[in-house]
């Protein structure tokens, strides 16, 4: 029974040298000088205000995406014993010694060096050769903008790495070998898949984009199987259920657990409760639970109130009014009642607070015992410190002249009586006899002499748009023509700029060009019976550049849609796949077109030469991607080239 003890335990392994080297050189590139510069740069100074929120556990939304990648930023935060405290408040404020410089930007920079990899194991998957392969890793290695990106607390990267795994993943998923279906490792490739798109829709709404497009090439290959007369009903049904399961169900459920959790770590009231529902509210600690414990939860005749609108817009806010009155006459001479102002106001107020009275009684208290108030009963409503009755008339309110002022009312003696009887109606009502609860019940208000239903609005003054100094439009990002300074010194001329390696950028550009004007061309001999490439190299070629510019033109074309400020950031998800496409043209034209040996070897060499540029350009921009060694004036100029970039002189330097 022991002589299997006479021979020793052998375990042998392969392990691809390129990828651990592409591995450790993608370290190096992010993690190297990663402290450098310990002050607030570019956007840290916003994704940093939600570290801190996180680290206190204090609520708040970000409405400009998921909160999966502002929980892996905190979770940097965490692993580093960050306490919040710091005031983000401006860009390129010194971190004070509390802050784990290292720790928060760790994260996005290890992402960012995992690309590297990715690449290459794509291109290997995709069926191209080594060489491509390592060819796309190391322009990804040397782009200079992905590494100025991936080096401090933003998203971009952490958003490409899910993005370059979900891909990743799905190719070797679909790889496999047929009758590996169902093993281990074809359901871990296809739950990866499912898990990274994900994730990648957590970090930033853009991951969708990405998700489709893998949904619709899941979608094509399974319609392949479909007219696959080898393959059973039964084992198609399966085979459905699965993606199904793996590409649907399972994502969802991520998706809204990154939510779960996100409520979860924040349970302390904070500054941004007043856009979620009264009853979220009151289930924060420190939050409104603390001014609601022990109130009763109905509300009666004397009960004082505020009243929270929550179908308002462009927010949420509260019944609001104070002693100012209308103007006798607005500016476009249009005249109002000069009656008492009455508004919705978004933050928490003294001026919000108003009493439920019974119309015929004088008590503005709570009898003893409490008359509730039901659905149907009218009632008036005082303002809380003016004691002014809530009242609306027949003259145009000042936002919307179509409809009525709503004012709180104030006896001129000139022939304009009170109109101050609302009715109440609970909307979200189980009985019309349904009494009106403290925070559950959602009522409106008809006033009785009228029917107009109370509508609440915000008195502001609209300031006009500014437009950021470094927002730029989509198609400025194709030829680089716009540039962000992220980090100046205070003191010298180091700085920190979101530049890409122009020969990459450029290069990108004509292999797309190339592979469409190259499809074209084929399409309309293959239409006239002419195969000029053999009909595998055809598929290879459709399916990579389904990939990769169908990757570009889903994170790219989006963007002439949106109406938001942009940046030359957004721009890199759509970057990233453009430059996947380089070494697939590259070797395209290495194996097809270049038929002689002769032409073969000027190929190498001038690929060779344009490689080198790319690492030249690297070269010579990284004091600008690091942020050191500070350069001088003429150095800074130099590094111009193009008009439209903005790199920044002092005045005082030499």
């Amino acid at each position: 029974m022991l002589g299997f003890l006479k021979k020793p335990v052998v375990v042998t392994a392969e392990i691809n040298l390129n990828l651990v080297a592409l591995t450790l050189l993608g370290l190096m590139s992010r993690l190297w000088g990663l402290s450098y510069p310990r002050a607030v740069v570019f956007d840290e100074v916003y994704y940093g205000q939600f570290i801190s929120l996180y680290m206190k556990r204090i609520f708040f939304v970000d409405d400009s995406g998921p909160p999966l990648g502002h929980m892996l930023l905190a979770l940097g935060g965490y692993l580093g014993g960050f306490d919040g405290n710091f005031l983000w408040n401006r860009i390129g404020a010194e971190y004070t010694l509390n802050v784990p410089v290292w720790s928060l930007r760790l994260l996005p920079a290890l992402a960012g060096a995992l690309c590297v990899p990715l690449a290459y194991q794509i291109l290997v998957e995709m069926h191209f050769s080594h060489c491509a392969a390592l060819g796309a890793a190391l322009l990804i290695l040397l782009e200079n903008s992905l590494i100025t990106q991936s080096r401090f607390m933003l998203l971009e990267s952490i958003l490409i790495f899910f993005i370059l795994l979900a891909v990743l993943s799905y190719l070797k998923f679909y790889n496999l070998p047929r009758n590996s279906s169902f093993s281990g490792s074809w359901w871990f490739w296809l739950l990866l898949t499912g898990a990274a798109c994900s994730c990648a829709i957590g970090v930033k709404y853009m991951g969708l984009f990405t998700y489709l497009l893998l949904l619709a090439l899941a979608g094509l290959h399974f319609w392949h199987m479909i007219g696959d007369q080898s393959f059973s009903n039964v084992s198609l049904i399966c085979h459905f259920l699965a993606r199904g399961l793996a590409l649907l169900i399972i994502p969802l459920a991520m998706y809204l657990s990154f939510f779960y959790l996100h409520l979860t770590l924040l349970y302390r009231s904070g500054p941004h409760d007043q856009i979620m529902s009264s009853a979220f509210q009151a289930s924060l600690e420190g939050g409104l639970a603390r001014i609601t414990q022990g109130q009763p939860l109905e509300v009666a005749y004397g009960s004082q109130i505020t009243l929270r609108n929550v179908l308002g817009k462009p927010m949420q806010c509260w019944l609001h009014s104070h002693p100012n009155t209308y103007p006798i006459r607005y500016e476009n001479g249009r005249g109002s009642s000069h009656q008492q102002q009455v508004t919705c106001y978004p933050f928490k107020d003294v001026n919000n607070w108003w009493i439920v009275k019974d119309p015929g009684m004088q008590q503005l208290v709570v009898s003893n015992p409490p008359r509730p108030v039901r659905h149907g009963h009218i009632v008036q409503l005082v303002h809380g410190i003016t004691t002014r009755y809530l009242n609306t008339h027949d003259v145009a309110a000042p936002l919307s002249p179509h409809s009525q002022e709503v004012s709180c009312y104030i006896d001129y003696n000139i022939s304009m009586p009170a109109q101050n009887l609302w009715r109440v109606e609970i909307v979200n009502r189980e009985s019309d006899s349904e009494v009106w609860k403290t925070i559950l019940s959602e009522v409106r208000f008809v006033h009785v002499n009228t029917s107009a239903v109370l509508k609440w609005k915000i008195l502001t003054l609209k300031n006009e748009d500014t437009e950021h100094k470094y927002s730029s439009s989509a198609l400025d990002w194709i030829t680089m023509d716009t540039n962000i300074a992220y980090w100046l010194h205070p003191t010298s001329a180091a700085q920190i700029h979101l530049l890409g390696n122009v020969v990459t950028w450029t290069s990108a550009n004509v292999a797309a060009l190339l592979y469409t004007c190259l499809s074209l061309c084929y399409l309309v001999r293959r239409r006239r019976q002419i195969y000029d490439i053999p009909e595998d190299a055809w598929q290879l070629w459709l399916s990579a550049g389904g990939i990769s510019v169908g990757g570009w033109a889903v994170n790219y074309l989006p963007f002439f849609l949106m109406e938001k400020t942009l940046f030359l950031y957004h721009y890199l998800p759509a970057l990233t796949f453009q430059i996947l496409l380089i070494p697939i043209v590259l070797q395209h034209l290495n194996d097809h077109l270049c038929r002689s040996l002769l032409l073969k070897s000027m190929f190498s060499g001038l690929t060779i030469a344009w490689f080198s540029s790319v690492y030249f350009v690297y070269c010579t921009f990284s004091p600008v991607t690091y942020g050191e060694p500070s350069l001088s004036a003429s150095e800074l100029r130099a590094l111009r080239w193009k008009d439209s970039w903005n790199i920044l002189l002092r005045k005082q330097q030499p």
